[in-house]
């Protein structure tokens, strides 16, 4: 199947799943990952209409969106993949939405930077809901506190983010950071991929993530 194939396919998902959540499918935003696809890819998905990619790397999005944006200046390009502190200012100069906000360090450096560009992406924190030592987000424990320091910095929080434990079925993840972001009066959450984003659209998701199933697998 062509990527334009798979784009409908993963539209009809997201307004099914919709649909029996009672949700209405244009309040999902489906982010259509390209990290190690080339920027034929990410034409393809263009032609197709696709206007909200996600990323991992700066280095790669550096090398493959800006020339892109003069003929389709409505790309949206979000990080999806963590932030080192010392890529803040290039992250910042070109993606609109970082979904990985997980420390203060990196919320003060996203300060320091914002007010220097005299402005700043939509950020999510990142929240590690499955509590493991080898994954980026904050503990659930600790996101209150890094919520209020954003908040605190003037920052535009937006929302919460998370990747559920390899191992674990998805959906209790997915709702308990549903129910999380509704306690701290967040409206964006992002959850779901290519293996699970029915479900997380049915728990409330606003965004979703979903790459091999729209570029085939990696």
């Amino acid at each position: 199947m062509s990527i334009r194939d798979n784009l409908a396919a993963v539209g009809g998902d997201i307004a099914r799943a919709a649909e029996r959540a009672g949700r209405a499918p244009e309040d999902v935003r489906l982010i259509a990952v390209a990290k190690t696809k080339p920027q034929s890819a990410v034409v393809e998905a263009l032609q197709a209409g696709q206007m909200i990619f996600g990323e991992n790397r700066v280095q790669e999005s550096q090398g493959k969106y800006p020339d892109l944006r003069a003929d389709w200046p409505d790309i949206e390009l979000h990080l999806i993949g963590p932030l080192q502190t010392n890529k803040t200012r290039d992250a910042m100069a070109l993606f609109d939405v970082i979904h990985t906000v997980d420390r203060p360090k990196l919320v003060r450096a996203l300060a320091r930077e914002a007010q220097a560009l005299g402005r700043c992406p939509s950020l999510l924190i990142q929240v590690n809901t499955g509590e493991e030592e080898q994954k980026a987000g904050v503990l659930p424990a600790d996101t209150e506190a890094l919520v209020a320091l954003v908040r605190a910095e003037g920052l535009p929080l937006q929302g919460l983010m998370c990747i559920p434990p390899v191992e674990d079925a998805p959906s209790g993840h997915f709702a308990f950071l549903k129910r999380m972001a509704d306690d701290l009066g967040l409206a964006w959450v992002s959850m779901g991929m290519s293996g699970d984003y029915p479900a997380a659209v049915e728990l409330g998701a606003t965004h979703i993530r979903v790459g091999s199933a729209i570029f085939g697998a990696r």
